[in-house]
């Protein structure tokens, strides 16, 4: 069949375009990550090609990409319930990519430990630091009503924010005295010894070797981190945000707010987990903990590494110095060793300024470049913790669109709601935050466990921190 002029001229368009089309792989990178600046391709009910915002298509995915919880501040149990992809819940992508590695002091991965156990590789601080991995993602924070919402991705969703890959350190921070660095290792060298330096213990149950270093003030030990690369601000204490990415991880992961819930290792008929991470070293009395060593700490770095980059518990013996048989369930969350508990620890990047009791305005700083314990100056004022009576059980934190963890309503116990107590300042002036608590035999001491009563100068035998590094982006 002869073909028309105007039909040749079709197809040797045809023609022409096919020669000139290009792979997938040929075509240059699209400009920007905006969502609703990209579009796609879309073949529509009739059949017909049409374009659509890329944007439109992703709330669809966010039911195929996404887990989280959602709890209701109304309701008393600190259980909450599990939505998004079900499967996720399994799978627990962000979590399950959680792992151990000796960090270098630029802040490279020398080498990533053995999954189940840690104790073949070396530790002891000549390789690098002994770091948990936390790998990029992205997480949103909704509020509907009286109901709160937390999802995870590790795509970039609308509405998501990202979390960058960073490292906080395995165990409490120790630190190298004739360095004075700051340190995560597992070394009983004198170099190393921990809490306030008394080698008066070396020989007995209350020994300080191979344990967390205390006794030092917030400014003096975010110096001491900073020291493992002079010039730098990635080396950190323990932050704020760093506290909040873990509280988060473990939340969604366990669908509760009680952290100090009695551990399962048991998964449920779905196959998801369940408990929490137990009482931790909070479980002693504190007169007989300061028989045993003047209230420093108890538990050596490492003393958890046979379950490598897996939750759990190990039992510990106290040493008899301590009054009587004794042991603890020592905590260990994704390769990290007493998430809570032990040791109270500082935490940078937050500032509390306090006009009266009733008027405590809290500052938030994700950039460690400002990161300080007195000025404000390019901080966030996320919250003012007004007429919130001190040593109270949280019931209600202000949350936001950052899943901020600062106690709001007050009046629970430690069974209900978040479970974990608030100290608040009862008078004018700067404070930092600290998280967690000591061997006072005290429930509530979790992850949501915060006092606003230290001032920057503040320090003492059972208060420490960890170690974090934070990557320039």
């Amino acid at each position: 069949m002869a073909l028309t002029q105007s039909q040749e001229e079709i197809l040797k368009k045809i023609i022409e375009a096919f020669q000139n089309g290009k792979r997938l792989s040929d075509l240059p990178m699209a400009k920007g990550t905006n969502p609703y600046d990209l579009y796609v391709e879309v073949l529509d009910i009739d059949g017909e090609s049409k374009k659509a915002k890329l944007a439109d298509m992703l709330p669809y995915m966010e039911d195929q990409v996404a887990y989280g919880i959602e709890f209701d501040t109304t309701v008393s149990s600190p259980e909450c319930t599990r939505i998004g992809n079900m499967s996720l819940h399994r799978t627990l992508p962000v979590q399950s990519r959680m792992r151990g590695c000796l960090l270098d002091d630029d802040g490279k991965v020398v080498e990533y430990l053995y999954p189940t156990d840690w104790r073949s590789n070396i530790r002891g601080g000549s390789r690098g630091q002994v770091m948990v991995e936390i790998p990029e993602h992205y997480r949103r924070f909704v509020t509907d009503g009286t109901k709160r919402r937390v999802m995870l991705s590790e795509y970039p969703l609308p509405g998501y924010h990202k979390v960058p890959l960073c490292y906080v350190s395995a165990y409490e921070a120790a630190l190298e005295r004739s360095t004075r660095k700051l340190c995560s290792v597992v070394n009983t060298a004198a170099d190393y010894r921990g809490g306030i330096n008394d080698a008066g213990y070396d020989n007995t149950g209350g020994s300080q070797l191979g344990r967390p270093v205390t006794g030092h003030p917030i400014n003096t030990l975010r110096t001491y981190a900073r020291n493992r690369k002079p010039g730098s601000v990635e080396w950190n204490i323990y932050t704020n945000g760093m506290h909040k990415t873990l509280t988060w991880l473990f939340v969604v992961e366990y669908a509760t707010l009680n952290s100090q819930a009695a551990y399962n290792a048991q998964l449920t008929a779905e196959g998801y987990r369940q408990g929490g991470l137990g009482m931790g070293v909070v479980d002693l009395y504190y007169d007989q903990w300061t028989a045993l060593n003047n209230n420093q700490p108890v538990i050596p770095c490492g003393f958890t590494d046979t379950l490598g980059n897996r939750s759990g518990v190990v039992s510990y013996a106290i040493p008899k110095e301590y009054g009587e048989e004794k042991s603890v369930e020592v905590p260990r969350y994704r390769g990290i060793e007493n998430p809570f508990g032990h040791c109270r620890k500082f935490v940078d990047g937050i500032i509390i300024r306090a006009h009266s009791t009733d008027n405590i305005n809290v500052y938030v700083c994700d950039d460690p470049a400002r990161f300080n314990s007195t000025d404000a100056s390019g901080y966030s004022h996320v919250a003012n913790v007004g007429n919130v009576a001190g040593g109270k059980f949280i019931r209600e934190i202000f949350f936001g669109e950052t899943g901020e963890l600062i106690p709001k309503v007050t009046v629970g116990s430690n069974l209900t709601y978040f479970c974990d107590y608030f100290d608040k300042c009862e008078a004018a002036g700067t404070y930092c935050v600290v998280v967690g608590d000591g061997c006072t035999g005290f429930a509530g001491a979790g992850l949501f466990k915060q006092d606003y009563l230290r001032s920057p100068e503040y320090s003492t035998q059972n208060l420490g921190s960890r170690l974090c590094f934070i990557p320039n982006n």
